[in-house]
């Protein structure tokens, strides 16, 4: 319970300091070519559901432009995606902003991933557990498949992770996290690696 509620956010402020220290000639550069990319706009933002479901906007790096069609509606994402913005994408440089949302206490490093408002009203009971905690930039079911598993197990984990959070479980998992990273696992290799949305279980 001691590291629950205080040292857990003791050690995201001291790592998420550190890592946006190291971290920031690659996000200044990245910041600066976005800047240019997308007409000024180089962050992305969009409302999620933090602990206890309480909406905070998270921040990424913006890999998508604009681009809508005749109808003036946006084109899909792999047409969206930019050829900076896959390289982003691929080495999980878009996820680094979301250090501020952790410094501000909207996140930690690693717990649940926020996933969309519209999906609270799909989740059962068990799977709601999941906003018992504050959502993480990485988490217990990414480094168990992220978006290769289905919906059911990623919420299995989710619960998992929230039921049995320690030192240990956290360490574990930010260390699969940077492994995962390298050898680039989990994600799709294609121009969108996001899952199909999520539409509830019956």
């Amino acid at each position: 319970m001691v590291y629950r509620v205080y040292i857990k956010r003791l050690i995201d402020i001291f790592l998420a300091l550190l890592i946006i220290l190291l971290a920031c000639p690659i996000l200044m550069f990245t910041w600066g070519i976005l800047l240019l990319q997308n007409q000024g706009k180089a962050f992305f933002y969009q409302e999620r559901p933090g602990k206890n479901q309480v909406p905070f906007y998270i921040i990424k790096f913006k890999t998508m432009n604009d681009r809508k069609d005749k109808e003036g509606k946006l084109l899909p994402d792999n047409e969206r995606l930019t050829l900076f913005g896959k390289y982003v994408r691929k080495f999980s440089i878009d996820e680094l902003p979301q250090l501020f949302n952790v410094l501000k206490g909207d996140m930690s490093l690693i717990g649940p991933r926020p996933l969309l408002l519209k999906y609270i009203p799909l989740y059962n009971a068990e799977q709601n557990r999941r906003h018992e905690v504050r959502p993480g930039i990485t988490g217990w079911a990414q480094v168990n498949g992220r978006n290769q598993i289905s919906w059911t197990r990623k919420f299995e984990l989710d619960v998992e992770y929230v039921d049995n959070l320690s030192f240990a479980l956290d360490f574990k998992i930010f260390w699969l996290t940077i492994l995962k990273i390298i050898q680039r696992e989990g994600v799709n290799q294609s121009s969108e690696r996001t899952m199909e949305p999520f539409k509830g279980f019956n």
